[in-house]
Order: C-alpha cells, then structure tokens, then sequence
C-alpha cells in the first residue's frame, strides 16, 4: 500500500511539474514585418478561428508539429504552424498550443500577424509567406560565469552548440537534438537545439548558425540562454531543462523484483535528504549575508569593464549621513523611487545634499547602486547631476549627489497651480538642456551611455530652472562601436519605452532618442502621455499629437497656461522635432546631434515625420 502511494505522489508530482511547465509563457510578438489589421467579424477573423482551431486539433497528433493555411486564395487567406519541444507528448503538446492560440488572439488582437513562444511550444500565424527568420529573441539569465571562467566557458559553449545543432539537423523527423557535458566536477551543460522539421539540412544549418551567432551580442557570460527563431532555436542552461528520460539514448535496464522495492526507496529518499541539505545550507548562507558588514568593501572593476577604483576617494561615513539627514527623518524625505528613498541633508560644513538611500533588500537595489556609482563617477556636464559621493556600510547603500531646490520636472509640469511657473522660455530652456544632457551621453563622454530611463521624473530643476538629469540606475554602456545590444530584461517606464525595447528588447540610442520625443510632447502640453484622450479621440498623447499635426492645427496641442507667453516659431519646431523622435522605425529617428543642431538653428530643414508608435495597447514581455 506504502510503495502504491509513494508512486502515485510521483506521478502527480511529474504531472503538475509537466503541466506548470506548459503554461510557463515566454513571449510573443504581434504584426513582426508590417503592422497591419484585420477588421472585427470580418472574413479573416472567421480564417483565422478555423485556423486555431485546426491547429489545436491537430496537436495531438504524435508529430508535433503541423502547418496549414486556411483559404488559400482568398485575399483573407491566413497561415498558420505550431512546433512542439522535441521531448514533449502530445498530451502536453496539445496543452500548450490550446492556451497559446487563445493567448496570441488576447495579447496580439485583431493583427494579422503574430507569434508566441511557451516553454514547450511556439505558435504563430501571417495573412501572408511566413518569414522563418523573423523575429529573433534572444533571453539571457542576469546570473553569469566567472571571469577567471570565461574563456573555458565559451569554448565548451562553442563545441557543444556546434555539436547539438549538428545532431539535430541530422534527425529524421523531429529535428531535435540535447546534449549535456560536466562543465566542473559539481556543474553539468545541458544543450537543446530544434529546427522546423520539414526545413531543408541547409536551411537549418543556416539558422543555427545565425543563433548562435547571436549570444556573443546579448548574452555572453551568460550561465543560461535561449536565442528564438520562428525556424529554429537553441538553449543552454546549468540545469536539466527538459524531460531527460524522453530523450536520452541510453537505454533503461529494468530492476529485478528483488531489487525493485530497494530501488524505489533510494530513489525516494535521497531527493528528499539532498533537499533538506539544500535547504539548511541555504539557511545558513542567508544568515551570514543578513550579518555581513561591508565597510571594508573595495569597488573593482565590475562586469560592464569600468574601473572603479577612483571613487574610493568619494566615501561618506554613515555617521555624517545620519546626522545630515537626521537619521533618515520623515520630514525630510524628498522623493520615493522603486528602490528607495531620496532624503535632503545638510552636512557639518553646511553644504546642501540630496541621499539616495536604496533598499538594503533589493538584489535589483545593488545593482543599480554599483551601476550608478560607476557611471556617474566618470560623468561631468552641466545638465547631468553631479554624483558627491556614497556610503557602502552595514546593510546600508546610499548615493550622495548635489541638492537640486526645484526637484523634479514632473511636480512642476503635471501640477496644475505649479505649471504657470513654467514659461514658454523656460520649457524652451528645458527642452534644449536635456537635448544637451542626452548629447553628452550618447556622443560626447568617455563612455556612450544609454540612459533607458528618460522621463520628466528624472529631469530635475536648479534654482535657475536649468534641467539636470539624474537616475543612472538601469543605464547601459555601449562599448568601441557597437550601435545595438539586445537584453531579456526590460526597464523603464510605461509610456516612454520605444516598441523596439518594449516588445524585443533592442537597446540603441535611438531608444533614449523616443523617450526624448514622449518627454518633449508632455513639456509642450503640460499633459502625461500615459493619460487617457478620450476627448480628443486618440488613445495617448502621441496619437493625440499626431491627430493635430495632419489636421494642421499643432498649436492646439500647447498647454493652456502657455496662450500669449510662447514663440510660434519655436512651438511648432518643438511638435516637429518630438514627432520626428517618436516614429516607429529607429532609423528615421533623429541623432541627439541632428535634434540639437535643429533647436538650434532654423537654417536646418526638417523632414516629414512618420505615423508614431503607440503603445497604450501593446504589452511587454513577461519577466
């Protein structure tokens, strides 16, 4: 009776592993080439129904894989393909490709193109030739491998991807390969590669190839990795991601009777003892960190490759802090961010300063600490604020940075008494300083540093209203020449991001160069582009802009408080330029070169913007 418990916990247990696994969803993307829609209850919505609805059917069939276009000479003709993780059954393949199809509709709705990943399968459709190339994702773990590790690493990285991908082209039917190699006597590799399996050897050679060749841009160190293709993907991790029994070629002996009951209590006990010892260790690493001191703690050179042995010299002592800040009181607390509180304080010497003191909690906290510290260190310019020091003791993490009186843009501009001190000359000023800020950073400073955070919140106000902006937290360094970097993890603030970075994580200047054209429409309308517009009939405040600038009435868009105070001339460039940095593809973007060059001489001509981005309805991926 004990053994048929213990086997039916098993089986349960595998089960709700299994089915957790199924519904893990990793991302998706809608309208990849050409953004178009489809009209609700038209024929293509009634195609593309028969097409989710076939494709469900027919994932239980033993392939896991399936293709099929519904109306085939219809101009409402649509196509469709689902593809199963190698190792899955079709149980769980059918699983995975029932929630996915009504997933893409809720997340991707009325576009006629759209694909999403889950853990175990990918499904997508077009209204025309499915691109197999497009779009690629790459998702990288934050946790990364040793320098010292490094260059063993990418070797063994190398070998194994070239040999999986290449077991997996050479597999009749399914297309799909795992490997695994002890990286350490303690860490094992696990490797899978898939392709579509009607795919030509030398079309998926071809994917591999580019797969592969993507990690060294978004993921290199990275101790996990999956690069998604709609025609093939790859993954690595240091842990055994998918159902090894299903796959592994080695055949299984079947135990004795006499053997059985011993073997089956082993294989019980031991998950169970290994956990308990995890667990204790675990307990006990965590009560040495809580009681950790770090004042004897020396900043290195971190992961991004910047020295940081110079802010030695920039050190506070936690006692000065305290007593500036009157021990982090209420009454002077200034402002509150996600990972933490900016307090003002005067020091001994009675020097107004501003302490960001950030959540000694927060692994995201300690990140962005060093992150901060190490860029702002080597940043010196007029509308950037100016890092004073920093305090690294006990469980304490704390920036130092200049005073600003004014604080915020924000608290200025979306305030309806406060915005009147906001003059045309003065939002003119504003828009010009932060085009000079972000400048010096793209072009300008020992290091290209994209900001990723731009927004009214982070641009602070001097005595002189000059802006100076501030929050380098989630920054990202451009190292030599690179122009674009992709990540997994996504940062930022709804309403300013660029599609790119919100649906792909693409990084470029031309993504700080959006947040810039969000920034300056709110400047000019005194409005927030996250509110709503039912009003004036568009969905945010891009739209919104974009309405009156094709109905040639952009000085509609001005801020009440503006009427009579403001130059025409100079209004109307400010809407152009905006509209000029919101548009969709980052290539008709302007530089921050171009967009200063054209505030600030009106010999420049500019071009006709496009239709904007607008991304009130879009979602970011999952996290």
């Amino acid at each position: 009776m004990s053994i048929f418990i213990i086997l039916t916990l098993l089986g349960f247990l595998r089960f709700t592993s299994e089915a957790a696994s199924v519904f893990s969803f990793t991302i998706h993307s809608c309208s990849t080439s050409n953004r178009t829609y489809f009209e609700p209850n038209s024929t293509f919505q009634a195609n593309l129904n028969v097409l989710l609805s076939s494709l469900t059917s027919n994932a239980s069939l033993p392939d896991g894989y399936y293709r099929t276009t519904v109306s085939p000479s219809s101009p409402s003709n649509v196509t469709g393909l689902f593809l199963c993780r190698g190792d899955t059954t079709p149980a769980v393949c059918q699983s995975c490709v029932a929630a996915a199809s009504m997933e893409i509709t809720r997340r991707c709705p009325n576009q006629t193109e759209s694909i999403i990943w889950y853990n175990v399968c990918m499904l997508r459709y077009s209204n025309r030739d499915l691109n197999p190339l497009v779009p690629y994702v790459p998702l990288g773990n934050i946790s990364t491998i040793a320098i010292s590790e490094r260059d063993r690493f990418d070797a063994v990285l190398v070998n194994m991807l070239n040999d999986v991908t290449g077991k997996a082209n050479t597999q009749t039917g399914k297309k799909f390969a795992t490997a695994e190699v002890d990286f350490t006597s303690s860490e094992t590799l696990y490797f899978l590669a898939q392709c579509i399996p009607d795919s030509s050897n030398s079309i998926c050679y071809s994917c591999f190839r580019s797969a592969i060749g993507f990690l060294p841009d978004c993921c290199s160190g990275s101790k996990g990795a999956t690069i998604l293709v709609p025609l093939c993907n790859i993954r690595y991790e240091f842990y055994p991601f998918y159902n090894r029994a299903v796959v592994s070629s080695e055949p299984l002996v079947p135990p004795t009777s006499g053997s059985r009951n011993i073997l089956l209590l082993v294989a019980t006990l031991v998950p169970v003892l290994v956990a308990l010892a995890l667990l204790v260790l675990g307990c006990c690493f965590l009560r040495k960190r809580a009681s950790k001191k770090y004042n004897t703690y020396t900043f290195t050179e971190d992961s991004t490759g910047i020295d940081l042995s110079g802010i030695e010299s920039l050190k506070f002592e936690l006692a000065a802090i305290e007593a500036a800040t009157k021990k982090f009181s209420d009454e002077n607390k200034i402002g509150q961010g996600g990972y933490g509180a900016v307090y003002k304080g005067i020091l001994a010497n009675g020097q107004e300063i501003a302490v960001k003191r950030l959540l000694a909690t927060s692994l995201q906290g300690a990140l962005e600490f060093t992150n901060e510290a190490a860029l702002m260190v080597k940043l010196q310019h007029r509308n950037l604020v100016r890092l004073l020091g920093f305090c690294l003791e006990g469980q304490e993490k704390i920036l130092v940075y200049e005073y600003i009186p004014n604080k915020s843009l924000d608290k200025f501009l979306f305030d309806l008494q406060r915005k009147r001190i906001l003059d045309w000359p003065k939002r003119y000023k504003i828009i010009v300083g932060v085009a000079r800020g972000m400048l010096y950073l793209h072009e300008d400073s020992q290091l290209r540093i994209i900001h990723r955070d731009l927004k009214a919140s982070n641009v602070l106000l001097d005595a002189n209203m000059n802006p100076k902006i501030s929050d380098f937290g989630v920054a990202k360094i451009f190292h030599g020449d690179q122009t674009q970097l992709n990540t997994r993890r996504i940062v930022g603030t709804r309403g300013y991001m660029s599609p790119e970075y919100a649906m792909r994580g693409q990084i470029s200047v031309k993504s700080d160069v959006f947040s810039f054209g969000v920034l300056v429409l709110e400047i000019i309308t005194g409005q927030k582009n996250t509110d709503l517009y039912q009003s004036h009939q568009a969905n945010d405040l891009l739209s919104y802009a974009w309405n009156n600038w094709t109905q040639k009435t952009p000085l509609e868009l001005l801020d009440p408080t503006l009427r009579g105070s403001y130059s025409r001339n100079e209004a109307i460039r400010c809407i152009h330029i905006a509209l000029l940095c919101v548009q969709e593809n980052p290539s008709y973007r302007p530089t921050m070169a171009t967009i200063v060059l054209m505030l600030n001489s009106y010999s420049v001509t500019l071009p006709l913007p496009q239709k904007p981005a607008s991304l009130m309805h879009r979602r970011t991926p999952d996290r």
